[in-house]
């Protein structure tokens, strides 16, 4: 049987129970990229969901102790391009701090702009809306104005119990 931890409501939470609770949902993996004074910047995130159709608005949250999101609330625009299954690379790659995290990765811009990486499942250019404060991170709204989809066959990265997993092919499908 699995073991089960709880904690009661008049004690605080524990973070690294928090935290792998979190990681047992399994998250797409997006990158968020914008262009601030013509450099492109951009970081990895899985905090990412479709909010809303009419408008149509994404939400995604942003770490405080990023170096990579300041500098794309002051582009003011951002792009969520969502990896494929094959990009676990370009995820790491973006996840780190520092260094040319577009050396060697190609890439077109949106029509903000922002880049969209080459290969990905689809990508969502918006217009940075709203920002709100969320404890150690910040959640971001952006106005789409603009989508497009990769390749239909190509199936997604996840994120699992900190690690980039695959879809099973065989597995339940439609």
């Amino acid at each position: 049987m699995a073991r089960v931890e709880t904690t009661p409501e008049s004690e605080p939470v524990d973070p690294e129970t928090f935290k792998r609770a979190m990681a047992s949902f399994a998250t797409g993996v997006a990158v968020v990229t914008a262009l601030e004074d013509h450099t492109p910047v951009g970081f990895t995130c899985q905090s990412v969901v479709s909010l809303s159709l009419e408008p149509p608005f994404v939400a995604l949250a942003a770490a405080k102790s990023s170096t990579s999101w300041p500098r794309i609330s002051r582009a003011g625009h951002l792009c969520v391009n969502v990896l494929a299954d094959d990009q676990a690379a370009v995820g790491r790659r973006f996840a780190v701090s520092g260094g040319d995290k577009f050396a060697g990765v190609a890439w077109r811009a949106a029509s903000t702009g922002a880049p969209v990486l080459e290969g990905v499942l689809a990508w969502v250019d918006c217009h940075l809306e709203l920002v709100h404060d969320a404890g150690d991170h910040e959640i971001v709204i952006g106005r789409v104005v603009e989508v497009g989809l990769g390749d239909p066959k190509a199936g997604p990265l996840l994120y699992f119990r900190s690690g980039y997993r695959r879809l099973d092919p065989a597995g339940d499908g439609p």
